[in-house]
């Protein structure tokens, strides 16, 4: 295993030095579309780009089965100022608009499987994604 920064991750994968990736996810929907970190939607075009299996691994609980897609997922925005200040005096010019989302969505279709404490989730969709939540709790013991 290798650790890098997210940044150069498509180069790496262009060199032909990336297996597989694998993140985690901050919630899911019913239809298998993913929000996590932001930065996390290039990585899955990266990952397809260069046929590269993506897959989140996740606890169940991170599933939302009343959340039908990614769309309906709301994304927190973050202060302007961890971007225009972010290392200490104000690097942004005034008056210029900043967004900051703190996730971003990654769409089902780019997820290789979802790995859950219950199982491995492929191909990734909402049938798949039910029987994976009906399927007994895995005990801690």
């Amino acid at each position: 295993m290798t650790l890098s920064v997210d940044s150069a991750a498509a180069s790496l994968m262009q060199e032909g030095l990336v297996q597989a990736v694998v993140v985690g996810a901050d919630r899911i929907a019913a239809n298998g579309d993913v929000a996590n970190k932001v930065g996390t939607y290039p990585l899955a075009l990266a990952a397809r780009a260069h046929e590269i299996p993506f897959y989140v691994a996740a606890p169940r609980s991170t599933i939302d089965p009343a959340c039908p897609d990614g769309a309906s997922i709301p994304i927190e925005e973050r202060a302007p100022a961890e971007v225009a200040e972010g290392f200490g005096p104000r690097t942004a010019p005034n008056g210029v608009q900043i967004r900051n989302p703190a996730f971003d969505v990654t769409p089902a279709n780019l997820i290789t499987a979802l790995v859950t404490e219950a199982g491995v989730i492929q191909p990734l969709n909402g049938r798949c994604i039910a029987a994976n939540l009906e399927k007994p709790g895995i005990s801690a013991g």
